[in-house]
């Protein structure tokens, strides 16, 4: 990926969580967009987020995200000059998970190669 696209990736990525910070839908939950992944002619918009909570919670907060999807696209656009708006898309992100998941597995096997004779 060039330059250019990372920074209108970055731009996007804070246009959009501005968006999404000003939406006032209680069902919304806590939602954090952490990535944008535009694509090489910018019609199209991979929005990442994580919501905290369950998978409840993330079915409804995505919900929310699609409702308020056409306002945040007004606001993208209002606030960039760029030839063509793209179209928004969200998706989970998993790296925190997936992260803690892994942060869990290494201090289980930390705990256990403390417990072994001779330590």
């Amino acid at each position: 990926m060039g330059a250019r696209m990372r920074r209108v990736d970055e731009v996007l990525r804070e246009v959009v969580s501005e968006g999404v910070a000003s939406i006032k839908d209680p069902t919304l939950g806590f939602v954090t967009v952490t990535a944008v992944r535009t694509s090489p002619d910018l019609r199209v918009a991979t929005v990442f987020v994580s919501v905290l909570g369950s998978e409840r919670d993330r079915a409804t907060a995505f919900e929310a995200l699609e409702r308020a999807r056409v306002s945040i696209q007004r606001r993208v656009n209002d606030e960039l000059r760029i030839k063509r708006t793209p179209v928004l898309t969200f998706e989970y992100d998993q790296t925190m998970e997936s992260g803690s998941r892994l942060t869990k597995l290494i201090d289980e096997l930390e705990l256990e190669t403390s417990d072994e004779p001779g330590d």
